[in-house]
């Protein structure tokens, strides 16, 4: 049993980079496929996708790299856990340092930190992904 699937989604993603692998699977829900699918429209991962093998549902991440096959995620950390929930309002949503992005889970559905000030809502604090 899984106590936080985001956790463990985030630490097979930075395993799997760290291992150079092409894709990772994980077992599937809505929530992990939002947080994937903002991954890959800001260019952090090739692809994703659910595939239903023996009947369970599973996420498969491809992984992204670039031309000389360096990482394009550098760092994914945790910020929300299920021991200490992390809520900002919109006036103080998270600036990622570099260019990285905070994903936040917010009544309007999981967004971006840039997504959330142009809606005017706030949220969880998901993750930050560098």
């Amino acid at each position: 049993m899984i106590v936080d699937p985001i956790s463990d989604m985030l630490t097979r993603i930075r395993n799997a980079n760290a291992l150079k692998r092409e894709s990772v699977t994980l077992p599937s829900s809505k929530m992990l496929y939002s947080i994937a699918s903002i991954m890959k429209k800001e260019g952090y991962i090739a692809d994703c996708s659910i595939e239903e093998e023996d009947g369970k549902k599973n996420l498969k991440i491809t992984l992204k790299y670039g031309p000389r096959g360096e990482k394009v995620i550098t760092d994914l950390k945790r910020i929300s856990k299920p021991g200490l929930r992390v809520t900002c309002g919109v006036e103080n949503l998270p600036h990622v340092p570099g260019y990285g992005i905070a994903i936040i889970s917010t009544s309007k559905g999981v967004l971006t930190d840039a997504e959330c000030r142009k809606a005017g809502v706030g949220g969880e604090v998901l993750c930050y992904v560098y």
